[in-house]
């Protein structure tokens, strides 16, 4: 990008900076994780428990009693799709309930939260506007690209396709890649058979039975209106850095498609979006990555690692606010902690600390406050001590989705079921070793099933897990 270019996209950033303090003070909380994490569930529970005044002791505002009202207003950007929260909450209480549709486009909702401040300087009533944003985890990380040159991610992409995880999953794609010549006169025919395999590859990764982290484009798996674009009809090529491809050139038409994808598709999304967010939850699923072996384990913190450059974390100056916002507070979540017992919390927060270690290691150094929580944002499950051989275990009892499977039972999607989902190591170090990707068919001590949502009381707010405290560490401060 031209030093002409650079000036435009920052001016456009500012611009929106601007607009946005103009409209008057709002606090916009980014909402993303990869693929299965909860986004969706997370954003219904949170606004579903401040509407209906839910229990949540943690919140400060909420129980020193000063939180007077909690109202939806109309979201301030018109373009955006509004998240459709009372379709989500209708799925998950409803007679058939069920979990909501995942993330699959951006979507933005406005809450409205009168509340009284604390006594201090400046007592009395006061006003949050919270813009939650709700965003696709594969779009944050598009935007590492920004930095990368067709070459430098093509290399790194393939470096990871050749990993012993991931290598099974590639291969038609790779062996596609082995008969490309890159200097060859572009072929359309041969660019979109290599976009096909790539997003195929990509898809089979994503799967509930390996779980690696989506690489991107993220576009790829979730294309809307760009399907069969030629933004999206471009792979990896085996280039050199720094050296111009040949005109008319293979490689050289998936480089300017690459670059078109950044233009068109990345960089609004940062310049209109992301660039405005004050505050960050990222969600993880842990679990799932921890049903699928140590492999797993590694990508999943290489993915964190990556989300964590995509941030302009730092602390925020009032100035800076006005032109250029920084994500000030980040939080890491490791959602579905109802499909362990209570005594194994602790331990996932554990396990997704060491997750994220590099990431939080980043962030830290330049301001930005870090946290790192375990919580369930629908509690699906309940605890009891069930005896078995003449020993009491701790089990988690819930209604296991159709077609859930512990060993040779099969579950119905109807009936109670007393789940033993085993414990984690004290230690997490031992998750991270190894190159093996257990699929649901081996036998794991560490097994998590699917549960469905919990038949809740009509008007009563969603049972949680640690929901409290996440909220209060995102929006705490600006309640007091």
């Amino acid at each position: 990008m031209s030093f002409f270019e650079n000036l435009a996209f920052e001016a456009g950033v500012v611009a929106r900076s601007l607009g946005d303090y103009v409209r008057g003070p709002a606090l916009r909380l980014g909402v993303t994780g990869l693929s299965r994490s909860g986004k969706t569930v997370f954003v219904t529970s949170l606004v579903n428990n401040l509407l209906a005044r839910g229990r949540l002791p943690v919140l400060a505002a909420s129980a020193e009693g000063r939180i007077a009202r909690v109202a939806l207003d109309p979201q301030p950007d018109d373009a955006v799709p509004r998240f459709p929260y009372e379709e989500h909450l209708a799925a998950l209480s409803g007679p058939g309930r069920h979990w909501p549709q995942s993330t699959r486009r951006i979507s933005e909702l406005r809450l409205r939260i009168e509340f009284a401040r604390a006594a201090g300087w400046n007592p009395g009533p006061a006003r949050l506007d919270l813009d939650i944003v709700d965003y696709p985890g594969e779009w944050l990380l598009d935007l590492t690209l920004l930095d990368k040159s067709y070459a430098r991610w093509a290399n790194e992409t393939i470096a990871a396709s050749r990993a012993p995880a991931r290598a099974p999953l590639a291969g038609a794609w790779l062996a596609h890649l082995d008969r490309a010549d890159p200097q060859a006169a572009f072929d359309e025919d041969v660019a979109r058979e290599a976009a096909m395999l790539f997003t195929e590859y990509l898809r089979a990764a994503r799967g509930d039975a390996y779980a690696l982290s989506t690489l991107p484009p993220g576009r790829f798996l979730m294309p809307g209106d760009l399907e069969g674009s030629p933004a999206l009809t471009f792979a990896p090529l085996p280039v050199e850095d720094n050296v111009e491809p040949a005109a008319g050139s293979l490689a050289a038409m998936m480089q300017r498609r690459y670059e078109s994808y950044k233009t068109h598709v990345v960089k609004p999304f940062f310049r209109d979006h992301f660039s405005r967010l004050d505050r960050q939850i990222v969600l993880v699923d842990a679990l799932g990555a921890l049903n699928s072996g140590p492999a797993a384990m590694r990508d999943l913190e290489n993915a964190l690692t990556e989300v964590l450059r995509a941030f302009r974390a730092g602390r925020a100056s009032t100035l800076g606010s006005i032109f250029r916002p920084r994500v000030d507070r980040i939080l890491f979540a490791a959602t579905k902690a109802d499909h362990l017992h209570h005594v194994s919390h602790d331990r996932l927060e554990e396990v997704l600390r060491v997750l994220t270690s590099k990431a939080i290691a980043r962030a830290k150094g330049v301001g930005a406050e870090i946290d790192v929580i375990a919580l369930a944002s629908v509690r699906a499950t309940r605890e009891a001590l069930i005896r078995h051989d003449g020993e009491e275990l701790p089990a988690i009892i819930g209604v296991p989705e159709l077609g859930e499977r512990i060993g040779d039972q099969l579950f119905d999607g109807a009936a109670e079921a007393a789940v033993f989902p085993g414990e984690l190591p004290e230690s997490p170090e031992g998750l991270f070793e190894g190159d093996s990707l257990a699929l649901p068919e081996a036998d794991n001590a560490l097994r998590f099933v699917r549960f469905r949502p919990p038949i809740s009381p009509k008007g009563a707010a969603a049972p949680h897990i640690r929901l409290d405290r996440a909220v209060q560490f995102l929006i705490g401060d600006r309640l007091a």
